[in-house]
């Protein structure tokens, strides 16, 4: 499908005007844009401006509020829950993500559950400020139920994303995001764009049956948790699914399984609604609570070597460290562009004619 390439400045100015125009803040306004398009940057295409128009949707249906008073509302000395008062998850992920580490700062570590939030965007973003600290930072989110658990043909769970950010010290940062689903939507929604068939594993029909077909969501499919099939494991990806879904909204008062409010904004939202909005879950850990962080990071740093150095199979150059790829693209991407496909073109370009903007 033909793409069109845009500087990472000119995205950057672009969503940042779209965030001023709905109302945002101008603090507000840069930091969405920033969050948003780290996604684009580390070649999670699915979470980055390809997203802005369902902001912009889910505020015109009243379901963000552009200026909201995020807060805390329950503490310890290394806990705390945050209410989001409807925000941008992009605004509200970052600010309950810093009272982590400000508590791991004063306690050793730091955990913070929130609630009445919306999508945040990519899960690695938030976990990785812990890194500016040398801190091992971690992140996590609910999300709208798009996937059955083993043996279910229910969709009662999100794709549910899991970030740990560990320093590596001299070695460029442990950074494992993803989904705990065999794939994310938004990459199902690439597909879709694409016009191509998805993977074995990825989803199943209304009836259950393994099924290749990316538009099955639009007919009561549902995405299948990672592993795919009991055979495979999947009673695992529903686990971790589940752990996050807890974590992050059982804990925290936001709506969890079935009940979290949906991202398209045309679907309707859910009945009986235990919550508030959509629930995210942070973590922060000195790594000096634990032993003197120049150990640690040798460590570390051997940890990382040896892994790299590990014997590979035929045709594989090498072994991965969790983070490599995203900060290859990251690399190419400030350098030569960020390449989007038409669809999301023309999405922005509509976006910048309804506000005036320039793209």
């Amino acid at each position: 499908m033909e793409t069109s390439t845009f500087s990472y400045g000119q995205l950057s100015a672009f969503t940042k005007d779209i965030f001023l125009a709905i109302g945002c803040s101008e603090p507000d306004a840069t930091l969405a844009a920033e969050v948003l398009l780290s996604a684009d940057l580390r070649g999670v295409d699915s979470h980055g401006v390809a997203r802005l128009s369902g902001y912009v949707r889910l505020w015109e249906a009243g379901r963000i509020n552009a200026t909201p008073d995020i807060r805390v509302v329950h503490e310890t000395p290394s806990t705390a829950v945050v209410d989001g008062d409807s925000g941008l998850g992009l605004v509200v992920a970052p600010f309950a993500m810093k009272v982590a580490i400000d508590k791991a700062a004063n306690a050793g570590t730091g955990w913070v559950s929130v609630r009445n939030s919306n999508h945040y965007g990519i899960a690695g973003y938030h976990a990785m400020m812990a890194l500016e600290k040398d801190m091992i930072g971690m992140s996590m989110t609910n999300a709208s139920p798009l996937v059955a658990p083993t043996f279910s043909t229910e969709r009662l769970l999100g794709t549910n994303p899991i970030c740990v950010a560990i320093p590596g010290g001299k070695e460029p940062a442990f950074v494992a995001d993803m989904a705990t689903t065999t794939a994310a939507n938004g990459k199902l929604e690439i597909l879709q764009r694409k016009q191509q068939p998805a993977p074995a594993g990825w989803i199943q029909d209304k009836e259950g049956n393994s099924t290749s077909d990316a538009h099955a969501l639009k007919t009561g499919g549902a995405l299948l948790p990672l592993g795919g099939t009991r055979e495979q494991g999947s009673h695992k990806g529903y686990a971790l699914g589940s752990i996050v879904d807890i974590f992050s909204a059982v804990l925290s008062g936001a709506n969890y399984g079935p009940w979290v409010p949906p991202f398209p904004a045309y679907v309707p939202m859910p009945e009986n609604m235990p919550g508030k909005g959509i629930g995210h879950f942070f973590g922060a850990m000195r790594v000096d609570a634990f032993r003197p962080k120049e150990e640690f990071f040798k460590d570390m740093e051997q940890w990382i070597n040896r892994f790299r150095n590990a014997k590979t199979v035929p045709g594989e150059e090498k072994v991965l460290i969790p983070g490599d790829p995203e900060r290859a693209y990251e690399a190419i991407r400030r350098a030569e562009g960020i390449p989007l496909l038409q669809p999301v073109v023309e999405d922005l370009s509509a976006l910048a004619q309804k506000f005036g903007c320039k793209l």
